[in-house]
């Protein structure tokens, strides 16, 4: 199952896989065959290559396929570090939800509350939109990524190769949003928009007085030890270990093949910026999910979904997805992509079996497939 839900969403072209989640296997089953035959079929299909760490109580089990680099034909490593793309909204979901466990702020306090006048304009009205809203996509903001302009400047070919460098401010983001009309009136509806995480960043920085990167280094990075984690700002490069990513910066999976390793993660802000590796997603996610990191209160919150329409197994909460596969066990997870990387995070509902992975390029592989290789062993 897919989920439209990356940075790079849209009409315009790089729009990869949502992440999603899945169920732990029966013990004794667990011989990782499955998994790893779903990433070499993975690079069958067409993606550079692919790394890849689960985790189950104390174990831990990683592979590679493929290539990290199609020029040298250096392979993948494990210890890649990667472009996360939309897991990054659930690292400042938690920032939000902590903030609201610290009485700074409420779930149903409008946008307007804490950034009066920034969500106006062709309907939009902020003084009706909660950050409830904002984060579980029930807002109706307009996504930024889908306005044709800066699909045109930022995903495909040309425009890419001329502005990948170019910074992006979070309020130029919103007011390429604000030039349309909003999707549906709040809370009538879903539809995945990066606008709002955007703004939940905006918001982090207007309670705390601190950046959004900030925090999540305050209060996620550093506590958890996450050493391969980082918020990357404006900085063009990806720390190493690394592999190239690569992308076809077309609307269609054919054609050249493009490095766009190095951008300015800017674009996606606060929506998708993170840098991170498989073993610290699977160290976040478990540790989100056994209540290291939200108390109760916050975490029920979190795991409070709606309905995504046509998508019958899957709910959306506050930047986690809850999702039922063939198997038949509930795991929460996000995922997400940016130029040239498709990633997946994901745990089972007590914390105990994690799975991340990365594909460096964004045209091709079946990341649900994966998935069910690893929890559901098919």
């Amino acid at each position: 199952m897919t989920v439209r839900t990356t940075v790079v969403v849209g009409a315009t072209a790089v729009a990869l896989a949502t992440g999603l989640a899945a169920p732990a296997m029966a013990a004794g089953t667990d011989t990782h065959e499955a998994t790893r035959q779903a990433v070499h079929a993975a690079v069958k299909d067409g993606v550079p290559g692919v790394t890849l760490t689960a985790r189950n109580g104390r174990s831990s089990w990683s592979t590679t396929a493929g290539v990290g680099n199609l020029r040298t034909h250096a392979p993948r490593s494990v210890d890649d570090r990667y472009r996360v793309g939309s897991i990054t909204k659930t690292f400042v979901s938690t920032v939000v939800l902590q903030l609201e466990a610290e009485g700074r702020l409420s779930l149903d306090d409008t946008v307007d509350t804490w950034l009066p006048g920034v969500v106006h304009g062709n309907g939009h009205d902020g003084s009706r939109i909660t950050l409830r809203q904002l984060l579980n996509h029930t807002s109706g903001i307009f996504n930024y990524t889908a306005d044709e302009t800066f699909g045109r400047t930022y995903f495909l070919k040309d425009g890419f190769f001329k502005h990948r460098y170019d910074t992006q401010s979070p309020e130029q983001l919103v007011a390429t949003a604000m030039a349309h009309e909003p999707d549906f009136a709040p809370g009538t509806s879903w539809n995945y928009s990066n606008t709002n995480y955007v703004l939940a960043g905006m918001v982090i920085q207007k309670v705390t007085g601190r950046p959004y990167g900030e925090e999540i280094r305050h209060r996620i990075i550093d506590p958890l030890h996450l050493s391969a984690t980082s918020v990357p700002g404006t900085r063009v490069t990806v720390p190493r270990p690394s592999s190239r990513a690569y992308s076809k910066l077309a609307e269609t999976a054919t054609g050249p093949t493009y490095d766009v390793t190095e951008l300015n993660p800017s674009l996606a802000s606060s929506a998708g910026e993170m840098i991170s590796d498989s073993a610290d997603l699977d160290r976040f996610y478990s540790a989100l999910l056994k209540g290291r990191l939200l108390p109760p209160e916050q975490l029920k919150e979190m795991k409070t979904t709606v309905s995504v329409e046509g998508i019958p197994n899957a709910g959306y909460g506050l930047a986690l997805i809850d999702r039922k596969l063939s198997c038949g066990v509930h795991v929460w997870g996000h995922d997400g992509g940016i130029h040239g990387s498709s990633s997946v995070a994901v745990t089972t509902a007590d914390g105990r079996h994690s799975l991340a992975f990365n594909f460096n390029g964004d045209w091709s592989g079946d990341t649900d497939a994966v998935i069910e290789a690893e929890f559901c062993g098919k």
